[in-house]
């Protein structure tokens, strides 16, 4: 894409230009995991950790506790009876799917914010949970472990909102007239569009490295959309692929129909059958919920 017409190149063309050289130099500023949501993963990967040490956890934050709140009372999660203190939630849903809602609320807080392009971030946050909710279907059709499935989607795009953060800082820099060179931030098929779709998986691959994330889910991160080059963890990057195949057609199905959604490959590397993506479509309205309850 970042060819030059003569010897002249286009604000697109300078553009893209640019963040390579960033992203090559190591020049991107990437954001901080949230510590609370640092210490939700230490303690679920601790087999020692228990529902007293979260609750613990949850109680520093009150932010974060009135999230852990509001979420677990949400229709999501469909509780038989009002949940009233932490201590409750745990009982309720269990220290896994509680640690879960505690690492998405703080994430969302901590990492998904761009003052300016609230819009565009919100749409990036929404399919990303919606990617994170459809993964544990796929992991239970796969008999795969669904708590790393849930990371590996929910994180899979997490350098989209970091190139756009990096792509307004250069166009600031170059003095680059957004509205008479681009038309519009994140038009439908805008270049701006191409390149965060573009850089995005080798920015979150740097944000992995930050983070030190699960080595599988740093590689559905890199390498959910060209799984045949995945060294390792071929099945997490496959069954992210299919996750955020399903998550594009609830969020969007004019751009990803039905039709299209089914023809995908990965479902058949996935071995998941018509029946199969049936059962997964069924799913629709509970994760849909799921992302309205967490879409903070």
């Amino acid at each position: 894409m970042a060819s030059e017409i003569g010897s002249v190149a286009t604000p697109i063309e300078r553009l893209e230009q640019a963040l390579i050289q960033k992203i090559e130099a190591g020049d991107v500023e990437l954001p901080l995991l949230p510590q609370a949501a640092s210490q939700v993963l230490a303690l679920a990967a601790d087999p020692a950790s228990d529902a007293a040490k979260l609750s613990s956890l949850i109680h520093q934050d009150q932010a974060l506790a009135a999230h852990v709140m509001r979420i677990a009372n949400s229709p999501a999660y469909m509780p038989r009876s009002p949940v009233v203190s932490l201590q409750h939630a745990v009982a309720m849903l269990g220290i896994t799917l509680l640690s879960e809602i505690a690492f998405t609320a703080s994430l969302k807080v901590g990492a998904f914010q761009m003052p300016g392009y609230e819009d565009e971030v919100k749409q990036f946050w929404r399919h990303s949970l919606a990617t994170g909710a459809f993964a544990k279907e796929v992991a239970r059709a796969k008999r795969m472990n669904v708590e790393s499935a849930y990371l590996c989607g929910l994180l899979h795009e997490i350098g989209k909102p970091v190139v756009l953060r990096v792509i307004t800082t250069i166009a600031r820099e170059q003095n680059i007239d957004w509205v008479k060179a681009l038309v519009t931030i994140l038009g439908n098929k805008s270049h701006v569009k191409t390149l965060i779709e573009g850089y995005h998986s080798r920015v979150g691959a740097l944000i992995a490295e930050k983070w030190s994330l699960p080595k599988q889910v740093a590689a559905a991160i890199q390498y959910y959309e060209g799984y045949d080059h995945a060294d390792s963890f071929r099945q997490e990057c496959l069954l992210t692929c299919a996750a955020d195949r399903l998550a594009s057609h609830l969020l969007t199905p004019d751009d990803v129909p039905e039709e299209t959604l089914r023809a995908h490959p990965v479902f058949g590397e996935l071995n998941l059958y018509p029946n199969d993506i049936d059962q997964l479509l069924t799913r629709k309205d509970h994760v849909l919920a799921v992302v309205n309850a967490l879409n903070l």
